[in-house]
């Protein structure tokens, strides 16, 4: 990553600033990935540009290749917070599902004062930011989580992951290896994504037609749903478990909803899912995992800190 410094009077010109911010999209999708909050993407992101611009010229000029070196740097801020991560969680009040993104057209600034988002800070949505996925993600021990997204998703050669992890090729090999074994059972779905907007939107309208039969017919046998309030907002603490039950939780839902309270379809995280607005402000995001055209998963994303990205229509 570093090479000599240039002789006298051959200085190598500074990195534009163009060049530099250009790898910020780069390192957001890649942080996003990492930690499943974009917040916290965007806090580490800010962290490493901040190292950049406190190194002098000389120590800049040593660097062979900038965008390497904020990747790197990028990668192991986000080890070292997925490891205090780990430990918060454990106080977190009921389950932690990661941070759900609407489409990048809709994104607003989650700071104070609002405004747009940068296009630079918007995270590609594939297969790699599956609400479901983040969820697996978020099994793995921090390095192995690092390892899978370096290599599997960012292709990066299993040497250049070591350097950055500070493990050997073979170790991070391994790693990667294990985190795919965890991933298989999120294998992207072979349900097309017309025939998943179609499901969703099947379940939508049963459950607020309160139609149990409707829903039981949509929901695989083995159904689980997931409330995520952060202890700031009322949700179900413990997973539901089985498709009865969570089709008859669903009619309890469509039951105490507020008369002001209307639920919409939007994409969440690049798939079809469904929100609820109440007095313009979104309070709450579904997202589902349709596997063979049941729905096996809802994620339910209930805290407030989790959804200031979200706009109304």
């Amino acid at each position: 990553m570093t090479t000599p410094p240039p002789a006298p009077g051959l200085r190598r010109p500074e990195p534009g600033l163009d060049a530099l911010m250009g790898e910020r999209r780069h390192l957001i999708n890649l942080a996003y990935r990492l930690l499943g909050s974009l917040a916290e993407a965007e806090d580490a992101v800010q962290e490493t540009y901040t190292r950049w611009y406190a190194m002098s010229r000389q120590q800049q000029d040593a660097i062979d290749s900038p965008g390497a070196w904020l990747t790197t740097v990028a990668s192991r801020i986000c080890l070292n917070v997925l490891g205090s991560a780990r430990a918060r969680r454990e106080t977190y009040v009921g389950e932690w599902i990661p941070e759900p993104l609407p489409e990048p057209t809709e994104w607003i600034s989650g700071r104070p004062g609002g405004g747009a988002v940068d296009p630079a800070d918007r995270v590609t949505l594939d297969e790699s930011v599956n609400l479901a996925f983040l969820v697996v993600l978020d099994s793995m021990t921090p390095a192995e989580r690092v390892a899978f997204i370096l290599h599997d998703v960012f292709r990066y050669s299993f040497a250049e992951v070591a350097e950055i992890v500070g493990r050997t090729p073979a170790a991070c090999r391994q790693l990667a290896s294990s985190a795919r074994r965890r991933t298989r059972a999120t294998q992207p779905s072979a349900t097309l994504p017309a025939e998943r907007a179609g499901i969703v939107r099947d379940f939508k309208q049963a459950w607020e037609a309160k139609d149990i039969d409707a829903l039981l017919g949509l929901l695989d046998p083995d159904a689980t749903a997931i409330g995520d309030g952060g202890g700031l907002a009322t949700t179900f603490l413990d997973p539901i478990e089985g498709g009865e039950q969570v089709a008859r939780a669903w009619v309890e839902i469509a039951r105490r909803r507020p008369d002001d309270m209307t639920f919409m379809e939007r994409t969440v995280n690049g798939q079809p899912g469904v929100v609820a607005e109440q007095d313009g402000v979104v309070v709450t995001v579904f997202a589902f995992e349709v596997v063979d055209r049941k729905i096996k998963q809802i994620l339910v994303v209930r805290n407030p800190e989790k959804l200031r990205g979200w706009t109304t229509r």
